[in-house]
């Protein structure tokens, strides 16, 4: 499985949109599921973290090779979900990432960038 992921997260619904919210979510999942056995995703994981205080509450976790994680962000569809998301999420927004043996070849590269 590849090390490029990305994160679609959120801090909480917008006071008064919950229905939307949990209307939005399914069909998030179901798009989520589409692509995914399509071959346009390797992987999705759906996390809900638990109370702490802080701003991020929730996210999706996409895993795929660049391409697929380019042409998602480019796609019609992405972009109608992040602006419906917009609509009733308080701080929505994704990010792409790396994981596993990309992960620590970023640490690597930043370990040399620190000035001896």
């Amino acid at each position: 499985m590849g090390s490029n992921v990305m994160l679609f997260g959120w801090n909480r619904s917008i006071p008064g949109r919950e229905k939307l919210s949990g209307e939005h979510f399914q069909d998030f999942v179901q798009y989520m599921d589409g692509l995914q056995k399509g071959g346009k995703l390797q992987g999705v994981d759906v996390v809900f973290l638990n109370p702490h205080g802080g701003d991020l509450n929730g996210f999706f976790l996409l895993r795929g090779e660049p391409a697929q994680l380019e042409a998602l962000v480019a796609s019609k569809e992405w972009v109608a979900h992040m602006m419906r998301a917009g609509m009733h999420l308080q701080a929505s927004g994704a990010v792409l990432g790396v994981t596993g043996k990309m992960a620590m070849e970023r640490m690597e590269m930043w370990k040399q960038l620190i000035p001896k």
